[in-house]
């Protein structure tokens, strides 16, 4: 039986995957959490077979927690789930140590075969994400500028996008307003933008933020 983990801040959502998963006879829902800390918590303390680990979690970002799960529990294999493209976050969360990336308009047809294929130890990833992947190995790939940044610059590019102020991001991020100022500065140097109206134009034209 795979133990599975759930981790997302919607309870409509998390009672929707339980109840696809509840239709199988190999897996089921043995916890869930409401937010990074829960999570972490469950993760460290139960014995879980895989993680669905939500990208978006109001006390932390979802990369950040894939790291510190990954951090105890290296071969715990993680499942993110997001309602963001992948281009957005898909090589990352792999970077970061991810079995698998899977969109929540994916998932009511494609969840329980991400969860066996990482639970058996394998990677998941869409069609679509595959020949990314091989594009980037290859080196044919046709890089954006925002993949150039750091998973924390690419966070900061994304709050600042939003309207966010330095503060409120460095409240956010648990960063010093003086640390958000450095990753703007880069951010806006490695994108070779201007100012914030750029940087927002650039992030809305490019869907990085609703």
């Amino acid at each position: 039986m795979i133990k599975i983990l759930i981790a997302d801040d919607h309870a409509i959502l998390r009672q929707g995957l339980r109840h696809i998963i509840s239709e199988t006879t190999d897996m089921a829902v043995e916890g869930e959490a409401g937010d990074a800390a829960q999570a972490l918590r469950l993760a460290r303390e139960g014995r879980f077979d895989v993680v669905v680990l939500d990208v978006t979690l109001p006390d932390r970002n979802g990369l950040d927690a894939l790291k510190l799960i990954k951090k105890e529990k290296p071969k715990l294999p993680v499942l993110m789930l997001s309602m963001h493209p992948e281009e957005h976050y898909a090589l990352r969360a792999l970077r970061a140590g991810a079995s698998g990336y899977l969109n929540k308009q994916s998932a009511p047809a494609q969840l329980v075969t991400a969860i066996r294929r990482v639970a058996s130890g394998r990677k998941y990833v869409s069609s679509t994400l595959a020949e990314e992947l091989a594009d980037t190995l290859s080196g044919d790939g046709n890089r954006q500028p925002h993949e150039a940044l750091s998973d924390r610059e690419f966070q900061t590019l994304r709050l600042i996008a939003s309207g966010r102020t330095l503060t409120e991001i460095a409240d956010e991020l648990s960063l010093s307003v003086k640390t958000v100022s450095v990753y703007r500065a880069r951010i806006l140097e490695k994108m070779k933008l201007k100012n914030n109206a750029e940087l927002t134009h650039y992030a809305l034209k490019n869907g990085l933020v609703e």
